[in-house]
């Protein structure tokens, strides 16, 4: 994909946002439904699984939550992760400004959470599992909220570096079939190692407030959600933004 195909996306969403907001913010709740369905499957493996088969667990949840990514792009929606990347080129190219993106960013981010919110919420109350659901998702917070701001940065940061790869792939590709398979193989490189993704995040905090309620002390939960952010924005602005950029970006005549 060119500078200018990539620039113009990027300039599209802004557009998109600066001149019909409800369409752009019903665009990144269906973003958010999107991944809460490949949440409900991811969680429903992890949860069948993690007893008996801790390390298969692990896999199949990696293996499986990929497939949000390849809706989202296959039928369109906004990612507020993905977003981070593809709008920062025109910044880069000087054809907006950081600050006219900003607005932008908040809305999907707002979109994301009510649409990946709900699906959790529901999930949840359906009662699916609900005995070693609450039991997996304990065990999936617990491993949240025990972190380290330093490390938790650094995971956000290389979860969204991954997560706008699997995006570019998704844009450069034409063969939906191989287009799904490395999208899939992408997003399993950051859920394997257990990378922070601030949207999905929302997804399991969601599971986990629903299903365990006040019995859990949920305080840690919105500094995890700004470090978690912070990383993904720079993962996926500048540790593939700037490098990108400077790829493809026009000769000076």
């Amino acid at each position: 994909m060119s500078f200018e195909m990539l620039s113009d996306l990027g300039i599209k969403k802004y557009e998109m946002c600066r001149d019909e907001k409800g369409r752009f913010f019903a665009r990144s709740i269906v973003a958010g439904l999107y991944l809460g369905l490949a949440t409900i499957l991811s969680t429903t493996l992890g949860t069948l699984l993690f007893k008996d088969h801790y390390i298969a667990s692990k896999i199949a949840v990696a293996a499986s939550f990929g497939i949000g990514l390849v809706i989202i792009v296959i039928l369109g929606s906004e990612l507020f992760t993905g977003n981070c990347f593809t709008t920062m080129i025109p910044v880069y190219g000087k054809k907006l400004k950081f600050r006219q993106i900003i607005p932008m960013w908040i809305i999907c981010y707002i979109g994301n959470f009510v649409g990946i919110a709900l699906i959790c919420f529901l999930f949840v109350k359906s009662g699916s599992n609900q005995e070693l659901l609450t039991e997996y998702i304990t065990t999936v917070v617990d491993g949240k909220l025990a972190f380290s701001a330093g490390q938790l940065f650094i995971k956000g940061v290389l979860c969204n570096f991954i997560v706008c790869v699997g995006a570019y792939v998704g844009m450069k590709m034409q063969d939906d079939t191989a287009k799904t398979i490395i999208m899939m193989l992408v997003v399993m490189a950051f859920v394997l190692p257990g990378f922070e993704h601030s949207i999905a995040n929302m997804g399991n905090f969601t599971l986990g407030i629903t299903a365990l309620g006040t019995s859990y002390d949920w305080s840690l939960v919105p500094l995890h959600m700004l470090i978690s952010t912070a990383g993904n924005i720079i993962g996926g602005a500048v540790l593939l933004g700037v490098p990108l950029f400077m790829m493809i970006k026009p000769k000076k005549r």
